[in-house]
């Protein structure tokens, strides 16, 4: 019984979601139904001490990223610099390749350190005006930014710093470019497949004479660049490169300025206690916040006159957009919590250790905790704190490298998470203006790949040895 109320509250948030409902009301809803119907003595508790401490929790740490990002992609789509970008990219590589050159601008974003979010934010401005000019579905464009963002380069591709890929280090004693062979085979595998997924949609669409869509009907389209000229390519894609580069300097600085702590003391009335702040855990949120901001004073140095006729209309829509998207992503994110607190959460962990082969058991209950939970972070720091022991006994037993569990604990985490009731498909879809009935079904596509692509690299180990 326990663990079927923990399914049937993932059944239901997954439904409501896909039909289109508040994710910020149904969050709740599904997980104290299912603390209901687990304890009823523990609504209230686990409401107020689990469910809201983690959802606040969450926007203390991300929403500072959320706003800079919805505000850095705003920014750029009134300086025109998507527009530059869109028309040196067709001129480049041709209309017709226009899905692959969303896929590579988010994979750079991504294997830079730039944030999943961020990376939704600043693509869609010009994946969309890229999508319009090649007359591809707007529909299409979530499946494209799920393939370049949330897949090869977020924990397949040894040495990305996304945080799918730090997690396991710790656990296993590895770094962050382990197993760079069957990284890079899984990484390849999920490209290949899924642009030949992406194409064959495409091609589809077109044969069925679906264009872009009607402009009177789609919702949350890029504003019309009216600032003249454009600027050249060089000039318009200069903000996104600075905030990779940014990002990177920031993340080595930060710590060497203030050390693995700082503290200070708050100037008020009275006998306060000082403020404590671990560096090493914000160091990366303060890195990423730190280059958003470069890129947003590049543009300003670059297109004031046409950012600025349109600023204060144009960062309204951002800011709406970033809390919308922060509190979807920030309930799902309490949702996760109260679902691992209930006993059936512990029967589903329990149930997937006894699967025999290391490999597999690893990646099946990794990438079963990343879908029930709705992250991929999430679920696998659940799975790897309570199992990784296990793991590291069986693997050993087996002769296998400690740098194969890393990058397969690494990869299974971004497999199942990108279920309907996932934070950042729900953000995706948010910012692109789609629902999960017009765009989801590629998404899960995508989905299946990247799940796939965990049993081929066991699959390679298994058959080769290499690591």
């Amino acid at each position: 019984m326990a663990f079927l109320i923990v399914l049937a509250a993932l059944a239901f948030l997954m439904f409501v979601a896909y039909r289109g409902y508040s994710v910020i009301l149904f969050a709740p809803v599904a997980a104290l139904g299912a603390v209901l119907l687990t304890d009823p003595s523990l609504v209230a508790p686990m409401f107020t001490g689990l469910f809201m401490d983690k959802m606040v929790g969450f926007l203390k740490l991300y929403f500072p990223v959320f706003l800079l990002g919805a505000i850095f992609g705003k920014l750029i789509e009134l300086s025109g610099f998507s527009k530059s970008i869109v028309a040196a990219t067709i001129r480049l590589f041709g209309a017709q390749r226009a899905m692959l050159s969303i896929v590579a601008v988010c994979a750079l974003l991504t294997y830079g350190g730039v944030s999943l979010f961020v990376v939704v934010f600043a693509v869609y401005p010009f994946a969309a005006e890229l999508f319009r000019q090649s007359d591809i579905p707007k529909r299409l464009i979530p499946g494209t930014i799920a393939l370049g963002a949330f897949t090869f380069t977020m924990d397949a591709l040894p040495g990305t710093p996304q945080i799918q890929n730090i997690i396991p280090a710790p656990f296993f004693g590895t770094d962050s470019w382990a197993a760079p062979v069957l990284g890079t085979i899984g990484g390849v595998f999920i490209l290949i497949l899924g642009m030949t997924y992406l194409e064959w949609r495409r091609r589809k669409a077109a044969a069925a004479g679906e264009g872009y869509g009607d402009a009177a009907l789609l919702v949350n389209e890029p504003a019309a660049f009216t600032g003249g000229r454009l600027v050249h390519p060089l000039v318009a894609v200069l903000p996104l490169v600075l905030v990779g580069v940014s990002n990177k300097l920031f993340t080595e600085w930060i710590p060497q300025l203030y050390g693995a702590t700082h503290s200070f003391q708050p100037a008020v009335i009275g006998d306060a206690a000082p403020v404590v702040q671990e560096v090493s855990r914000i160091a990366a949120i303060w890195a990423v916040q730190g280059a958003l901001l470069v890129g947003i004073l590049t543009v300003l140095a670059f297109a004031w006159k046409p950012v600025m006729t349109q600023f204060a209309e144009g960062t309204k829509t951002a800011i709406g957009g970033a809390l919308l998207a922060a509190m979807n992503t920030a309930s799902e994110y309490g949702f996760g919590a109260v679902i691992a607190a209930l006993p059936g959460f512990l029967i589903v962990a329990n149930a997937l250790g006894a699967i025999p082969d290391p490999l597999i058991n690893e990646a099946v209950t990794v990438t079963a905790l990343a879908g029930i939970t709705g992250s991929a972070s999430g679920g696998m720091s659940i799975a790897l704190a309570a199992m990784a022991e296990t793991f590291i006994i069986n693997a050993n037993a087996a002769g296998i490298p400690m740098e194969v569990l890393h990058r397969v604990a690494s990869m299974a985490s971004g497999g199942m998470d990108t279920l309907p009731h996932n934070g950042a498909v729900i953000t995706l879809l948010a910012v692109t203006g789609l629902t999960h009935r017009q765009a989801y079904k590629d998404i899960f596509a995508i989905t299946i790949i990247k799940t796939l692509a965990v049993f081929v690299i066991i699959g390679v180990f298994y058959a080769t040895g290499v690591v």
